[in-house]
């Protein structure tokens, strides 16, 4: 398991993923400095605006890469509708990975 980010936003992901998931591995990428200069970003107010995740957890045996995405997007429904633009994901279980 990794480290709690230290960004607001990336804090809340990481808590609500955990809370919910029970990942085995959870790394999330706050990739926001690399979309700074994009016209859609400005006037954000949040700096904490593109996220990269990649979770491990035993959740998401029996689902198909569609429905782990909607999971994941239910759970973060909130910070989807209010402060994050882009999620880019990528979600596995322990067998998939051989752990």
């Amino acid at each position: 398991m990794a480290q709690a980010p230290t960004g607001p936003i990336a804090r809340t992901i990481f808590t609500k993923l955990t809370n919910y998931f029970k990942p085995v591995q959870l790394k999330i990428i706050d990739e926001s400095s690399q979309h700074a200069s994009h016209v859609a970003m400005r006037g954000q107010q949040s700096i904490e605006t593109h996220f990269k995740v990649e979770m491990v957890s035993e959740k998401f045996e029996g689902m198909n890469i569609i429905t782990r995405h909607r999971q994941v997007y239910g759970i973060l429904d909130e910070e989807l509708k209010t402060s994050v633009h882009a999620l880019s994901l990528k979600l596995k279980t322990p067998s998939e990975l051989n752990l």
